[in-house]
């Protein structure tokens, strides 16, 4: 085996696709400013307990671990972003109102959590915190289009769902955290002969209520049927209105819902919705997002909590390839009017490519389609034949 071979789904960026996540990586944050999102740059190493407190046994298994050799305590290579956001939110800027954070950062998996994934994701993210109202919820959502339509995706899908539907079929009853996670795992593989073996001891109106979940899926309509077949209650109620505010507001896009999607991280708690692109009708999942009014209790502040992350690497490949950038190949020499005719241009913002003496420049990038040439004693810009 050859000693250069990296782990397996690690792997390098090469060239064109580096420039193209470089390039999305501004255009992403610059749309997150022009909404008013401040950027925070999270180590990608921290204590363990404050990486996976209160997150779940999900992103407990994604997570690198290691001991600090200065301290002996064990720390983690965060897996995600958002519980770092939070303990920020919380325990650093510690604001009274509304604070709007983005972030873009690697963060490593101990196993890819779909087919031909990388275990080194480049997360891209923005998180709102201190506004309990479907407002926030909106918000983000709209961001999140205006993101992936910044990378030239305009046909967009928003799935949306509510871990609260489940949370009140399920409230008042005394089951074991373990009990309630084999639900919730059932629920979201849309296993629904485990679903039934599951729930055979719980009462009847909460047994046929988490039955008809897994078929809970489809168009807006799918909310009315909801009210229809589950067992009615308040928390009910205000998840599905919610579900309803967001669907007129979002009446101009592509939508669908999934009340039984509880896949991703323990803490979530309320509007859950993912965002579908592609090129040419080959849409996939891109984008994860909702509220998790929970995260920052752990720090000792817990504020209403509402965001979305990408990965970059993924939104490369579903994303149309940019044209090469277009360059000027100018010869090497030290002649002052050459080196001078050098500089004008890349300060003008041109890509002057310098063919070295006895080589020719290979490049993956750059196209060269104009040539410095010397002419009647001066250096000018001349186009190069196809």
């Amino acid at each position: 085996m050859s000693a250069w071979l990296l782990p397996d789904q690690i792997a390098d960026v090469l060239p064109s696709e580096a420039r193209h996540i470089e390039d999305l990586r501004r255009a992403l944050l610059d749309t997150a400013r022009a909404y008013g999102y401040e950027l925070v740059i999270p180590p990608m190493i921290e204590h363990l307990d404050s990486l996976l407190t209160g997150t779940g046994e999900a992103l407990d298994l994604q997570t690198f671990k290691l001991v600090d050799q200065l301290s002996g305590r064990s720390l983690g290579l965060r897996a995600d972003t958002t519980p770092q956001v939070a303990r920020i939110d919380a325990h650093l800027l510690n604001r009274q109102g509304l604070t709007r954070l983005c972030y873009c950062g690697p963060v490593l998996h101990a196993r890819v959590d779909r087919p031909f994934g990388t275990r080194e994701p480049l997360q891209l993210g923005a998180e709102i915190y201190g506004h309990a109202g479907r407002e926030a919820d909106l918000e983000v959502i709209e961001l999140a289009q205006a993101s992936l339509a910044a990378a030239g995706l305009q046909q967009q899908t928003i799935d949306l769902g509510d871990v609260r539907i489940v949370d009140s079929l399920l409230a008042g009853l005394a089951l074991e955290p373990a009990a309630v996670a084999r639900i919730h795992a059932a629920l979201a593989a849309k296993n629904s002969a485990e679903l039934d073996a599951l729930s055979r001891e719980l009462p009847a109106e909460v047994r046929s209520s988490l039955l008809a979940l897994p078929e809970l899926y489809g168009g807006p309509e799918i909310l009315a049927e909801a009210a229809r077949r589950l067992r009615p209650s308040p928390l009910l109620e205000r998840a599905l209105g919610d579900l309803r505010w967001l669907a007129d507001q979002l009446s101009g896009a592509n939508l669908s819902f999934d009340l039984a999607d509880l896949r991703g991280y323990a803490y979530y708690t309320g509007v859950r919705f993912s965002l579908f692109a592609g090129q040419a009708g080959r849409l996939q999942e891109l984008v994860r997002g909702g509220r998790y009014d929970e995260v920052g209790g752990v720090f000792g502040r817990k504020r209403p909590a509402v965001g979305f992350s990408l990965d970059l690497k993924e939104l490369v490949s579903a994303a149309a390839a940019p044209a090469l950038q277009a360059a000027i190949r100018a010869p090497w020499g030290q002649e002052p009017g050459l080196r001078a005719a050098i500089a004008g241009l890349r300060a003008a913002g041109e890509t002057v490519v310098c063919v070295l003496p006895g080589h020719e420049h290979e490049v993956d990038e750059f196209h060269c389609n104009r040539a410095l040439v010397a002419q009647d004693g001066a250096w000018v810009v001349q186009p190069l034949a196809a």
